[in-house]
């Protein structure tokens, strides 16, 4: 079945729905530029509320490789997932310090999906761009190959067909399950009820 990826999580009540609906995995935003951005001690506060079931993971752009690491040693996040422009070296060395690492690939050819095809991270996630709240075209995900997150645009409307057609590992979802910026357990459900 496919797994769900709650992203943008930034408060108690946020993990509190989360603990409810039991999302695989539930995302926190490092970006800087991210108006959903925690800060390393926010996050290590709500991952202590978080139920065992759950894996949080952490969103970086272009983060000193340190931080990423010290994060995973407080306990604040389990997986690194990559939206800049960091090098194989850098996924590798994280995976060399037991973080699992899922590598997003903003997909517009399908030059896009042989570069992730190629990756070295233990996952990949498609996306349209990063928080765009669009789709891309979805005909360009044939034979990928492997394990990957579905990004971009998903909703509770359309996440179903997705599920269908394209079989992803998971669905990673963030601004649909918002209502004036904020997390919304109406939303939330729909979303998961959706995906299952």
């Amino acid at each position: 079945m496919t797994k769900i990826k709650m992203c943008g999580l930034r408060r108690e009540e946020d993990i509190e729905y989360a603990n409810i609906l039991l999302p695989e995995y539930i995302g926190y935003v490092f970006a800087k530029k991210s108006r959903r951005c925690v800060a390393p001690e926010i996050a290590e506060r709500l991952t202590k509320v978080l139920s065992t079931e759950i894996t949080p993971v952490g969103v970086f752009v272009d983060e000193p490789i340190e931080n990423v690491i010290a994060l995973t040693e407080s306990g604040a996040i389990k997986m690194a997932q990559l939206h800049g422009n960091e090098s194989e070296d850098y996924a590798a060395e994280l995976r060399r310090h037991g973080i699992p690492v899922i590598r997003a690939f903003k997909v517009s050819s399908e030059a896009d999906i042989e570069a992730a095809k190629r990756s070295y991270a233990d996952y990949i996630l498609l996306d349209s761009g990063s928080g765009s709240g669009e789709t891309f075209d979805w005909s360009l995900i044939q034979n990928v190959g492997r394990d990957f997150f579905l990004a971009g645009g998903l909703t509770a409307e359309n996440v179903g067909e997705a599920v269908k057609k394209l079989r992803p590992f998971a669905v990673d979802a963030s601004s649909c399950l918002e209502t004036d910026g904020f997390k919304d357990f109406d939303k939330m459900k729909a979303f998961a009820e959706a995906v299952r």
